[in-house]
């Protein structure tokens, strides 16, 4: 019976009280999908969470659930959440008519289904298949097993169990937390002949006990890909944020032998953020994870090599070869170099701050800390999308989110449709004309010391949670006496490069240097590390994609 339940086809549930519609939608899945998967259908979602059960009692799978929003006693969304209890993996998209388009997206942000579908689909080929196509793929990639989680004891104002747990999330891998203090907490430290001063204490899968480790060793111990498969690669691609991505997707997908490297975690900044929703292609918004994870799995589709925890700290000419060199030694050589390395959050320049990093005081949106804010005051750090975008997300949590700016407003520093919705939330207060230049507390984040930028005055707030996003500075020190910087430590490349006329010291080609080239031939710059780049998620996407092409022109050259 076992046997027979794992070979049978895993299965598409769709749900409409419409039998019409019902029909149509399970004639198309079966046309399309009916080799590989069972279609079953229901009219109702009582009927559908009957027929879940039935189907979880005989072992079999589902991939994805198709369920119409307006339903008579139980809505799509109400079904959908009592289905995701029997089958968490299953994919999930809505079926919605035109005139529900706008309460669709908003149960969508709440629930964190997939998709939504407009009825009617016509074609399939156009409007059903490409969205279903997306749903299993993510399912395939995903599993349908229970996920191997790995197992964190810390306590919760240890900065390295916040690093821990950040690193973990930033590259989604599945954890689960216990504080030091608690009795699952104490119980592992006991199996694992630790201490409460050996925190963190990571477990993963294999059993085997971790002390504190750093994260070389954590990525190692939890699978994550360090080490490359070759000494010398057709591309480099030296930071893993949207650029870095966007090149990776492009450079595989046009056969060039690709490896990105990343010191932390996929995503950069943006991968921290909650929820982007000015990015083409996603009228509901996507969170940054999100759109991470996606652009992850399809470089990775292609070939490309992501390798993480790998410090670059030089980068040499070698004749016709590019090579950067790890902080551990070791090197890595290619025919060209794509640097997306983004960039940092400036440090708060506040008296104490450095001494509550990660014990409260946190750099960018830290979505691990985010439960745990639960009726708090919580204080955001910025003016710019980023820190708006926290603020919302923070908001569902704290009971009160203030969002501090330095300057007199928002609208010079933040997009329109970000201020207005942080107008319409009402546990969000935004002061402006002000700086935090003072921190206190004992073990962790107790008060604030805020400065009125007008008066002079510092007034002292009671908070144990500050979110700091202010400025942006570049990751390029490593590249000091190697190519052209500005004043500020961005890249110059192409045009910004040739002054008068003459080409950049060094030079040594005919040609002027490629819009995205820096003042070493075979090496580009793509993303918000590039001088004047326009600092936007499809900007440095474009920009990777851009510079693929470019390398391509250059190696056709060599």
């Amino acid at each position: 019976m076992a046997g027979a339940a794992s070979a049978a086809k895993p299965i598409l549930l769709t749900v409409d009280d419409d039998p019409a519609v019902s029909r149509a939608v399970a004639r198309d899945l079966r046309r399309h999908y009916g080799e590989d998967y069972r279609v079953l259908r229901a009219s109702s979602a009582a009927e559908a969470l009957d027929a879940l059960k039935e189907v979880k009692l005989r072992g079999e799978r589902v991939a994805a659930i198709l369920a119409d929003y307006r339903m008579p006693q139980m809505n799509g969304i109400e079904f959908l959440e009592q289905a995701m209890d029997l089958f968490p993996r299953a994919r999930r998209a809505l079926l919605t008519a035109y005139a529900d388009t706008d309460a669709a997206i908003q149960a969508i942000n709440v629930v964190d289904v997939d998709h939504y579908l407009l009825k009617p689909w016509d074609p399939p080929e156009d409007k059903l298949y490409p969205v279903v196509d997306s749903l299993l793929e993510t399912w395939q990639a995903l599993g349908d097993s229970p996920v191997d989680e790995v197992k964190v004891v810390g306590h919760r104002w240890n900065a390295r169990s916040h690093g821990v747990r950040d690193f973990l999330a930033r590259n989604s891998v599945p954890y689960r937390w216990y504080a030091s203090d608690e009795p699952e907490g104490r119980r592992l430290l006991e199996a694992a002949g630790a201490t409460g001063d050996d925190v963190p204490l990571v477990v993963p899968p294999s059993g085997e006990a971790l002390r504190a480790p750093d994260n070389a060793t954590l990525a190692a111990a939890v699978g994550l890909s360090t080490e490359p498969s070759v000494d010398f690669y057709d591309l480099v691609i030296v930071g893993g944020g949207p650029a870095g991505l966007g090149a990776a997707v492009y450079g595989a997908s046009e056969g060039l032998k690709t490896v990105l490297v990343e010191r932390e975690a996929t995503g950069g900044q943006a991968g921290t953020s909650s929820r982007i929703e000015n990015y083409l292609g996603f009228p509901d918004g996507v969170s940054g994870g999100q759109l991470t994870e996606r652009a992850r799995r399809q470089a990775l589709k292609f070939g490309a090599e992501l390798l993480t925890t790998r410090d670059v700290v030089r980068l040499e000419t070698r004749g016709p070869a590019r090579v950067v060199h790890f902080a551990d030694g070791s090197e890595l050589s290619a025919h060209a170099v794509v640097i997306a390395t983004g960039v940092s959050y400036r440090r708060l320049p506040a008296s104490g701050a450095d001494d509550f990093q990660g014990r409260g005081l946190y750099y960018g949106s830290s979505a691990t800390e985010a439960p745990a804010c639960s009726g708090k005051d919580v204080y955001i750090v910025g003016g710019a999308n980023s820190a708006g975008q926290a603020a919302v997300f923070f908001s569902s949590y704290a009971r009160r989110v203030v969002l501090l700016v330095r300057g007199p407003g928002l609208e010079a520093t933040m997009s329109h449709y970000l201020i207005e919705q942080l107008a319409g939330i009402e546990n969000v207060e935004v002061r402006t004309c002000t700086e935090v230049v003072e921190a206190h507390g004992d073990e962790h984040l107790e008060r604030l010391g805020l400065r009125d930028s007008a008066t002079g005055e510092v007034e002292l707030v009671e908070t144990p949670y500050c979110f700091v996003f202010i400025g942006a500075e570049p990751r390029t020190d490593w590249l000091d006496g190697v190519v052209s910087r500005d004043e500020r430590g961005f890249v110059r490349t192409g045009p910004d490069l040739v002054v008068e006329g003459r080409k950049p010291a060094g030079w040594n080609l005919d040609r002027e240097p490629f819009y995205l080239e820096t003042s070493v031939p075979g090496v580009f710059v793509a993303g918000d590390v590039r001088s004047a780049s326009v600092k936007r998620v499809a900007s440095a996407v474009g920009e990777g994609a851009m510079a693929v092409t470019l390398v391509h022109r250059y190696l056709d050259r060599s």
